[in-house]
């Protein structure tokens, strides 16, 4: 058998936007969504480990289910921790969001969980996504997406030496914590922390690294412009908007 390809990670590669959704808890949620995904060129779902409830007991039926599909699942956690970083990974995860990521010691540490020697020092185990895969130690490093949130007004301060960390693919500028971390809470809107926002963007641009951002559909042509690549969005708004115009359509036949 070989490897599951990593989708997100290949469009990456092909200098092509990578979408991936979240606000999935089910794998039968995520098999529902499999259909309308591939139709339109999704390349993953995000699996919610920091403000969510998935954790190790849940990923192994989630990523069977992003699996059917090829879809990339891709996995944010709680803290930065290597032991967590690689256990994720083991689970079934291919793709692994970090947050608070601030310095450049901080981001060689997801590196160092992420990827098996000689790179980093992840356990030499087998996840499951290798199981039947014989040479899955020496292909998993191609195959493992690494993400790091860029979300503290430190990070900012310390981008240029981030940027300089190998290995990590998606430096994601996370609005919300970017704000409070500015004395802005609740208000990523404000002109100071969209400037700064938009600043680290293009210095990431300039780096010739990807970026990344959650991105609702009004801020498309805002975050494409600013070169991100891996934009995350929420199943939220679509089901809210099907639901809006199935009622309004039932609404105006009724009359």
């Amino acid at each position: 058998m070989n490897l599951r390809p990593n989708r997100a990670k290949e469009k990456l590669a092909a200098g092509e936007v990578a979408i991936v959704v979240g606000g999935f808890t089910s794998p039968d949620d995520i098999d529902a969504f499999g259909p309308a995904a591939n139709a339109n060129g999704i390349a993953g779902v995000w699996l919610e480990g920091e403000h969510g409830g998935i954790d190790a007991s849940t990923l192994g039926n989630l990523t069977r289910a992003c699996d059917l599909w090829g879809l990339t699942p891709v996995c944010r956690i709680n803290e930065n921790s290597q032991g967590l970083i690689y256990r994720t990974l083991d689970c079934g995860a291919q793709g692994i969001v970090v947050p608070h990521v601030n310095t450049a010691a901080e981001a060689r540490n997801v590196v160092d969980g992420g990827k098996f020697p000689p790179i980093g020092k992840r356990g030499a185990y087998t996840s499951r996504q290798g199981h039947g895969v014989a040479n899955y130690m020496q292909v998993a490093d191609d195959h493992s997406l690494l993400v790091i949130l860029i979300e503290d007004i430190i990070a900012y301060q310390n981008l240029d030496e981030i940027l300089e960390v190998d290995n990590i693919d998606v430096f994601f500028v996370a609005p919300s914590d970017f704000a409070a971390s500015m004395g802005h809470t609740g208000d990523a809107g404000h002109p100071e922390v969209v400037e700064t926002m938009n600043d680290a963007f293009r210095r990431i641009e300039a780096a010739g690294r990807n970026s990344g951002a959650t991105c609702a559909e009004s801020e498309i042509s805002r975050y494409l412009g600013l070169g991100a690549k891996f934009l995350l969005t929420s199943v939220g708004p679509w089901l809210s908007q099907g639901a809006t115009n199935f009622m309004n359509s039932v609404k105006a036949h009724s009359n």
